[in-house]
C-alpha cells in the first residue's frame, strides 16, 4: 500500500484542527481583553460625568497612550500642521488653520438671559464688576470662519466690545491707576433712546518697567488636546511669548493629563533654548485631571514667588476635565482659595468640539485674572506678546461700577452685557466682595441704553395705580451719578471715584468710538437673536462700523466687517450692504 497519500491526508486534517483551535483561543482572548471596555461603555447612560470619564479612559486604553507621568523621557515632538497663508495682520507669520467642526459637539456655555429694561422709578441703581475678558469675540470668530452659527450663549456682549481698543486717554500719573471717559449720544437703532458709554483706561506701564515675573505655564496635554488647533497651536503661541522674556523673568512648565507633573522647573528668561525644548517635547495623551494640575501649578508658583513682582499661572486648555476634580463650582472654590496667595490665574481656551467655555471663563474671573480664546497664531501673538503688559501686570483690583440714574430725567435703562458680572447694590461698598481686575493699559467699556422722561421712548407702560415719582431733591441737570471703587494692588481698603453725568453732555453727533462700540453691541445682539435693537439689521451694523474713522492699523475693524457678512449669511439674512472703498 502507498502510505504517502494517507500520511498527507492525516497531516492536512491535523493542521486544520490546530488552526481552528488557535482561532477559538484568539477569539476568546479578544473577548476577554474587550470586557473592561465593554463594561465601561455599558455605563454611558448612567450620568454625564461617567460618560465623559469612561469614554476617555476606554479610548486611552485602546490606543495605549496612558504613560507613567514622571516626564523623564518624553516622546518626540508632534509634527505641526502645514501653515496656512499669511495673515494680513501679521504678514510674515502663518496662521494655523482650524479643522472642520466635528460631527458631535459637546461644547459647554453658560445659559443666560439678556439684562432686562429697568424702570428708574422702581430700581434706579445698577451695580456690576468690570470685565476685561475677550474670549467670546475670538471664539465666535472661530465658529463663523468655520461656517457654523455660534450658539447664543457663546456670545457675551461685553467681551465682544472689549476686544477692541477705543483709544481712551490714559491717566498721566500712576497715583490714579485708570482714567474714566464718558459719552452720551443717540442710539443708532432707536433715535428716542440714548447710549451712555463709560470707558476705563489703565495706566500704561512700559514693558521695561514691568517687575520681574514668575510665570507657570499650566498646559493640558490630555488626549483631547491632540488636534492641530489645540496643543500644537498652544505650543507655538507660548513660543512667541518665550522669545519676549527678560533675564529677570522665570518660567516653569506644569502639564497634566491622567495626573500632573513638572516638566520644567523655574528657568530664567535668558535660557530660552531650554524653555523652547521643553515646549517641543510636549505630547498629548491620556485623560484630564485638571484639578490636580491647578494644585501643582500654584504650588510651584508659591515656591518661586517674587515679592513685589508679577506672579501668575497661565492655564491653557480645552477645558475637557474628566477625572479628579472637574465640577466647575468645585474648581472655582479651589482657585478662590489659591488667589489669596497673591498669584493670579489667566485662562487661555483652545480648540473646538468639546471646548468648555463656561469653565475657562469662570476660573479666570475667580482667579483675579483674564480669559482669552486663541483660535490662530495671530491671536496667540496678540494675547501673549502685544498685550503681555496688560495680561501680566495688575494695576487695580476689585474694580466695581455703580450708576445711580436720576428718575426725574431717566425713565428707563438697560445695561448691555455683563450679565454674569452683576452685583448687589450693597456689594459696592463691601470690600470683601471680589470684583474684576485691570491690567496695565487695559481698556474696559460699558454701555447703557436709556430713555429720557418725556421723549416717548419708554418701552414699559406706566402703572394705572402707580404714584408719580416725587423727587424733591431731583437735579434736573444730571442724568446719573457714576461711581467706581477699586483697590491698589495688595491693599484691603478700596478708593472711590465719583462723576456726575450731565444732560448737557448729550452729543448730537456720536464719536467714532461710540459708533464702533454700538456696532459691536448690535452685532452681539443679532447673534443672540436681535431682541433689543428693533429693526436694525446686519447691513446697518456694517454701515455703522464702516463710518468709523478711527485708526485700524492691525485690520481688526476690517476683519469685523467680514465677520458681519458671514454672520448674515449663516443666519439667513443675507442683506449686508456693499461698502464702497
Amino acid at each position: 500500500m502507498n502510505r504517502k497519500p494517507l500520511a498527507l491526508t492525516i497531516g492536512l486534517i491535523l493542521l486544520t484542527a490546530c488552526n481552528t483551535q488557535v482561532k477559538k483561543q484568539d477569539t476568546a482572548a479578544a473577548e476577554a481583553d474587550n470586557q473592561p471596555v465593554k463594561a465601561e461603555l455599558s455605563e454611558v447612560t448612567v450620568t454625564g460625568s461617567k460618560l465623559r470619564r469612561n469614554a476617555a479612559d476606554a479610548s486611552a486604553r485602546r490606543s495605549n497612550v496612558i504613560e507613567a507621568r514622571n516626564f523623564d523621557g518624553m516622546r518626540s515632538p508632534m509634527a505641526p500642521p502645514p501653515p496656512s497663508p499669511a495673515s494680513p495682520m501679521y504678514p510674515s507669520m502663518p496662521a494655523l488653520v482650524m479643522q472642520a467642526q466635528p460631527e458631535q459637539n459637546s461644547e459647554k456655555y453658560k445659559n443666560y438671559s439678556d439684562n432686562p429694561i429697568f424702570l428708574t422709578s422702581e430700581n434706579p441703581v445698577s451695580t456690576f464688576s468690570i470685565d476685561v475678558d475677550t474670549g467670546s469675540y475670538s471664539n465666535v470668530r472661530r465658529m463663523l470662519n468655520n461656517g457654523a452659527r455660534p450658539p447664543a450663549d457663546s456670545v457675551r456682549a461685553e467681551e465682544i466690545i472689549n476686544y477692541f481698543d477705543f483709544g481712551y486717554a490714559p491717566p498721566t500719573s500712576r497715583k490714579q491707576p485708570f482714567s474714566v471717559t464718558t459719552e452720551i449720544s443717540a442710539a443708532p437703532w432707536n433715535s428716542r433712546h440714548q447710549l451712555v458709554m463709560v470707558g476705563i483706561k489703565g495706566y500704561e506701564v512700559p514693558r521695561s518697567q514691568i517687575p520681574a515675573a514668575n510665570i507657570v505655564f499650566l498646559i493640558d496635554t490630555s488626549g483631547s488636546m491632540s488636534s492641530p488647533e489645540k496643543l500644537p497651536l498652544l505650543v507655538e503661541s507660548f513660543k512667541q511669548m518665550t522669545h519676549k522674556l527678560r533675564p529677570q523673568d522665570r518660567v516653569s512648565i506644569v502639564v497634566y493629563a491622567g495626573s500632573a507633573g513638572l516638566v520644567l522647573p523655574a528657568t530664567s528668561g535668558t535660557d530660552k533654548e531650554t524653555i523652547l525644548r521643553a515646549l517641543d517635547k510636549l505630547q498629548a495623551g491620556g485623560s484630564t485631571n485638571g484639578g490636580q494640575g491647578i494644585e501643582l501649578a500654584y504650588k510651584i508658583a508659591k515656591e518661586n514667588y517674587i515679592g513685589d513682582g508679577v506672579n501668575r499661572v497661565i492655564l491653557a486648555t480645552d477645558g475637557d476635565f474628566n477625572v479628579g476634580i472637574y465640577d466647575t463650582e468645585m474648581l472655582k472654590t479651589l482657585v478662590a482659595d489659591q488667589r489669596k496667595s497673591g498669584i493670579a490665574l489667566t485662562t487661555l481656551g483652545f480648540g473646538q468640539g468639546n471646548y468648555n467655555d463656561h469653565m475657562a471663563e469662570q476660573l479666570a474671573d475667580v482667579g483675579n485674572g483674564n480669559h482669552a480664546y486663541i483660535d490662530n497664531l495671530n491671536e496667540g501673538r496678540k494675547v501673549l506678546v502685544e498685550e503681555m503688559s496688560s495680561t501680566m501686570m495688575t494695576i487695580a483690583q476689585d474694580v466695581k461700577i455703580q450708576v445711580e440714574f436720576n428718575p426725574a430725567v431717566v425713565a428707563e435703562y438697560r445695561l448691555i452685557g455683563y450679565e454674569n458680572r452683576k452685583l448687589n447694590r450693597d456689594d459696592f461698598n463691601n470690600d470683601k466682595v471680589d470684583a474684576g481686575e485691570i491690567g496695565a493699559g487695559h481698556d474696559v467699556t460699558a454701555l447703557y441704553e436709556i430713555s429720557l422722561v418725556g421723549t416717548g421712548g419708554e418701552s414699559v407702560s406706566p402703572l394705572r395705580y402707580g404714584n408719580p415719582v416725587s423727587a424733591p431733591n431731583a437735579k434736573p441737570t444730571e442724568i446719573a451719578l457714576l461711581k467706581l471703587r477699586y483697590k491698589q494692588p495688595g491693599e484691603e481698603r478700596s478708593q472711590l471715584i465719583e462723576k456726575p453725568l450731565l444732560r448737557s453732555g448729550i452729543s448730537a453727533k456720536p464719536s467714532g468710538r461710540l459708533k464702533m462700540a454700538a456696532s459691536l453691541a448690535a452685532y452681539a445682539d443679532l447673534l443672540r437673536g436681535g431682541k433689543n435693537i428693533g429693526k436694525f439689521q446686519w447691513a446697518d451694523v456694517k454701515q455703522l462700523a464702516a463710518s468709523v474713522s478711527l485708526p485700524d492699523s492691525w485690520g481688526y475693524r476690517a476683519e469685523f466687517m467680514g465677520l458681519v457678512d458671514q454672520a448674515s449669511r449663516l443666519t439667513g439674512s443675507d442683506d449686508v450692504a456693499q461698502i464702497s472703498e
